[in-house]
């Protein structure tokens, strides 16, 4: 194993830091869960919980690049340090929130940790393994955020049901202690700039301005739905309330077969693996839109939407390691940047249309905002700007083609 993969030190680090994306998706993305908890307990709607997630986006969105920036030179090991502890301080505010304003304004807070967190933590993992092993480093790393919905939000869900909903961000707190001392202790200290990680294996902007596109257009789609999920469920497939947290872990073990699998492919052909999962999220969310009354069909929609929404993610790093046309922290922010940009304005666009059209007519949205991304990423090798080498005696790998 050391030799295939790393040494006992590294393992034990991406296991570490696999678990600080866990913390932070489920952050991100628990009110989804213990959305008529939290409206009820602080007099709230479920349009305006719903709005928490689009407001932490938008945080995100506005300063990963700025602050990225900001940030670029600083050792990594202490960035991501005071990032964690921000993480912990925050969500246990959020905890403590007595009123939709403070459980906001800590929510905030969190969502500018992140902002940074995703530019770093990409290059920080890549940078703890040869290049060779890179891709399947990754997918473990990304898993930590399917993990999220596999069992981070359904489990928050369950945890919020059988006590609070408080209780389920005081727990994230903690696990945030655990990994901030973890992290302090093994991770290497490596100045920014360092290693081969910190720049693209074959820049191309042409290629990288796509992904950016797609990433956007796509989470747009899954957003859109997924934010509300919870009442598509009980209100148009006609669950009760008690089936939202396995439905949830069902889609989440389902995301993380996605990560495994694309992280595999993607390494192989980048290009060919996003488009598979983005095709495969069009006819997910078409199939939950005009089956949703059915059960059956609902639970085969709502797992394959997340192998797909999982698979991208895992895939987004290997990609922006391979074309980054300049720092990968920067283009990591790009990419993190595009997918919140997708989370807050799918949220968004859900919250328009809940009131008015009813919770079907997100999965509508979803398909046409994911068709929009298929088409970008099937136009994404004309859209190269980088000329392919050409040579008899050293052909080109597969990875540098797509």
């Amino acid at each position: 194993m050391r030799e295939r993969f790393g040494g006992p030190s590294a393992i034990i680090t991406l296991g570490v830091l696999s678990l600080s994306t866990f913390a932070y998706v489920t952050t991100e993305t628990l009110p989804i869960g213990l959305l008529p908890l939290i409206a009820r307990d602080l007099g709230s709607t479920a349009s305006a919980v719903g709005l928490l997630i689009t407001a932490y986006g938008l945080v995100v969105v506005l300063a990963s690049i700025p602050l990225t920036r900001l940030t670029q030179r600083v050792n990594r090991r202490l960035l991501l340090c005071v990032l964690l502890a921000v993480f912990v301080a925050a969500t246990a505010a959020s905890a403590f929130a007595r009123d939709y304003q403070t459980l906001l304004v800590s929510r905030i807070v969190t969502a500018l940790s992140q902002a940074v967190f995703w530019a770093v933590v990409t290059p920080a993992t890549a940078a703890l393994f040869r290049p060779e092993v890179r891709p399947r480093a990754l997918s473990i790393l990304y898993a930590g955020s399917s993990v999220a919905t596999l069992a981070g939000v359904p489990a928050g869900t369950w945890l919020g049901q059988q006590t609070s909903w408080r209780a389920a961000f005081l727990a994230l707190s903690a696990i945030g202690i655990g990994i901030l001392v973890t992290i302090a202790i093994l991770l290497p200290s490596s100045p920014p700039g360092t290693s081969d990680a910190d720049r693209g294996s074959a820049p191309d902007a042409g290629r990288y301005w796509a992904i950016v596109t797609y990433t956007a257009l796509a989470i747009t789609g899954a957003f859109a739905s997924y934010t509300y999920i919870s009442p598509f469920f009980t209100q148009v497939s006609h669950f009760g309330e008690g089936a939202v947290g396995p439905l949830l872990f069902a889609r989440g073990l389902a995301g993380l077969t996605g990560v495994f699998v694309i992280g595999y492919l993607v390494g192989r052909n980048g290009w060919l693996a996003m488009t598979g999962v983005i095709g495969a999220q069009t006819v997910a969310l078409a199939g939950q839109w005009a089956l949703g009354s059915n059960q059956l069909a609902t639970i085969v929609s709502i797992c394959v939407s997340g192998f797909a929404i999982a698979g991208l993610s895992a895939g987004l790093g290997a990609r922006v390691l391979e074309v980054a046309p300049s720092g990968s922290d920067l283009a990591a922010a790009g990419t993190s940047t595009a997918f919140n940009i997708g989370i807050t304005l799918g949220a968004f666009v859900g919250s328009l249309l809940l009131p008015v059209f009813g919770v079907r007519a997100t999965a509508l949205a979803g398909v046409l905002f994911t068709l929009a991304a298929l088409a970008v990423v099937l136009a994404e090798p004309r859209l190269a700007t980088r000329p392919r080498a050409r040579s008899p005696e050293a052909p080109e790998p597969v990875l540098s083609r797509r």
